[in-house]
């Protein structure tokens, strides 16, 4: 081929994982198009379908090209390897679930050729079943299958560097300051809306950095940077825990978690440095907050779901630890009732009222009466179950929060408090403003009680009633980004005190008609415990409410009616310091680690207990025959 055919020579890329049923339409509507001088390059990027069998008819043209990853490398990687295999100076993409109308290729190339400045031509496209957009969709970046540009010496940022939704960011603006962008004005191709495509796994809070390792099986920590979320680096972030345990020094229980680790997963590794084996059987769907393997921190080693039964029946475990959110109720339930023999404990953190909601209500007593241990958040989230569960229930039961963070996060780094600068009071709130209505801040600014909101994309959920505070108490609400624990110290502690959820009890002392609110041990406890910051709370005395209960009981708070009465608390100086000081004596509490002890008792004695039923059951099966 000589220089002036592959000048006007388009290379195909098609990018391909796990898509087997979709590829041949695909390529059938490559196939129809007008303009026939093409190639087209498929990268399988460590595909687990039978993609190789579907493809291989098309092999016999001499424009289809086929090369394989071993691995899934990801869209940039895979899209590199086709950028070094292209023969021609012009590259379009045709991802393996899009297709094309069979003008497309056509039309493009008209529209570079009529535009010798232009880098980049694009067309319009169909998209979300029956929609369509005849240039860029708003609010999305261009997509792969409306595009064709010019070849140049760039490359697709890959996975070892960043993971991210954007493909701006990923190589458009790469070639953005090279050359123009010219549209077709046509609608030529469809970007075709389903559950696996690529920006719904990495975008929170459907998708996100766990739903995106597990789809990928990555194993490796990685940069990670959605449109909808905050960048998080578990290269840095987990480095403290990264260290690998030989097997020889694991002597302790061999324990499966069954679920998923929710925030402070890292916290498990407290198991670990105790010479407890760990092993990991996660869900299979999770959110961006359901936190599962393959895990970039300790030595936990993943089970496959596939064949699950037959690997736990190799490994012998002492104990099966299923845990945490509601979203785990369906995994942990079917180990459950697959019977194993082995003992199994049950850790719920939150969502009775959700499971019910949600239909899995079922599911979740069966894990209550006939798992062998159960674990409950708080002592008022046990007195509530325990109403209704069997009378025995209480012998085999623990109370521990079972989302803790790991004392690494207990930092000593105070930093000077901004009322000592203003003269002013400052209250933070790490995370979603439960409870604290426009009106409630505006009742707070009145005593000049200033409210420093943390979290930029709860910011995103929380748009409307931030735009309403400012303008109705402005310059009392702040806006921060996100903290993750390297900073909790550092960030919080400049504070006076920390917004627990902000509600009204309604049980009036009567158990059965507690709520989530009344049960809860919030997140946040722990993260304002780290800084030794004192928590808020309205008084919610003669009610039952979990978070009340313990900071009475610890000195934790201050409990009040009135925005006058948190006032004259917040500013008076001997409580305030007291306050902090005891916050600061039992904040090591909050973490994971100072539990690990009672909780590996808990797990030997139901393991021992599950020994004796045994023996029971045998003997009983003798006495019988």
């Amino acid at each position: 081929m000589n220089e002036n055919d592959a000048k006007r020579s388009i290379t195909v890329l098609m990018p391909v994982y796990n898509q087997a049923r979709f590829i041949a339409r695909a390529i059938e509507s490559l196939l129809l198009q007008t303009f026939t001088n093409w190639e087209l390059v498929i990268i399988n990027d460590g595909s687990t379908d039978n993609l190789q069998n579907v493809v291989a008819p098309y092999l016999a043209d001499h424009r289809v090209l086929y090369f394989e990853n071993e691995e899934n490398t990801g869209l940039g990687a895979a899209l590199n390897v086709g950028l070094a295999k292209a023969q021609h100076h012009l590259i379009a993409y045709l991802p393996a679930d899009d297709m094309y109308y069979k003008e497309h290729l056509q039309s493009l190339l008209d529209q570079l050729n009529e535009n010798p400045e232009a880098v980049l031509a694009f067309s319009g496209i169909r998209h979300h079943y029956n929609r369509t957009a005849t240039g860029k969709l708003e609010g999305f970046w261009l997509q792969l299958v409306q595009c064709l540009h010019h070849k140049t010496e760039d490359r697709w940022m890959e996975r070892r560097e960043l993971v991210t939704d954007d493909l701006d960011r990923m190589f458009w603006n790469k070639l953005a300051v090279k050359g123009a962008f010219v549209e077709t004005g046509k609608v030529s191709c469809e970007w075709v809306d389903h559950p696996q495509q690529r920006y719904k796994i990495i975008q929170e809070p459907i998708g996100g950095i766990n739903p995106y390792k597990l789809y990928y099986n990555v194993k490796h920590p990685l940069r990670f940077h959605t449109t909808m979320g905050n960048y998080i680096d578990e290269a840095g972030y987990y480095q403290p825990f990264q260290e690998k345990r030989a097997d020889a020094s694991f002597t302790g229980l061999e324990i499966v978690l069954v679920g998923e680790l929710a925030y402070n997963a890292e916290r498990v590794v407290a198991l670990e440095e105790q010479g407890h084996k760990l092993y990991g059987l996660w869900m299979r769907d999770p959110y961006w907050y359901n936190t599962v393997g393959p895990l970039p921190f300790g030595n936990v080693q993943d089970i496959p779901y596939e064949n699950w039964q037959q690997t736990l029946a190799e490994i012998k475990p002492d104990i099966i630890y299923a845990l945490l959110n509601w979203q785990a109720v369906p995994i942990a339930h079917e180990v459950l009732m697959a019977n194993t023999g082995i003992p199994f404990v049950w850790n719920f953190k939150e969502g009775p009222f959700i499971c019910l909601e949600k239909g899995t209500w079922p599911q979740l007593m069966d894990l209550y009466t006939k798992s062998d241990g159960q674990i409950y958040t708080s002592p008022e989230m046990r007195d509530w179950f325990l109403q209704f569960l069997p009378k025995q229930s209480a012998e085999t039961a623990l109370v521990l929060d079972g989302d803790l963070p790991k004392k690494e996060w207990f930092k000593e780094e105070l930093s000077p408090q901004l009322s000592e600068q203003d003269g002013e009071l400052h209250t933070v709130v790490p995370g979603r403003p439960i409870g604290l209505h426009p009106h409630t801040v505006v009742e707070l600014a009145e005593y000049k009680i200033h409210v420093h909101f943390y979290g930029d994309f709860t910011h995103g959920q929380w748009k409307e009633w931030i735009i309403k505070t400012q303008k109705m108490a402005p310059g009392f609400l702040h806006i921060h980004p996100n903290v993750t624990q390297h900073n909790w110290v550092k960030e919080f502690s400049q504070y006076d005190a920390g917004w627990l959820h902000f509600f009204k009890s309604e049980n009036n002392g009567e158990l059965m008609r507690a709520n989530w609110d009344d049960l809860n041990y919030p997140a946040r406890m722990a993260t304002l415990a780290t800084a030794s910051l004192p928590m808020l709370q309205r008084n919610n005395s003669g009610h039952i409410v979990a978070t009340q209960s313990i900071i009475q009981n610890l000195g934790l708070g201050l409990f009040f009616d009135t925005a006058e009465e948190l006032s004259k608390q917040l500013r008076n100086k001997e409580l305030m310091q007291q306050l902090r000081q005891n916050v600061w004596q039992k904040r090591l509490l909050f973490s994971f680690d100072a539990h690990v002890d009672e909780l590996i008792s808990f797990f030997k004695k139901v393991i021992a207990n599950k020994k004796l039923e045994v023996i029971d059951e045998t003997a009983s099966a003798i006495f019988h025959t």
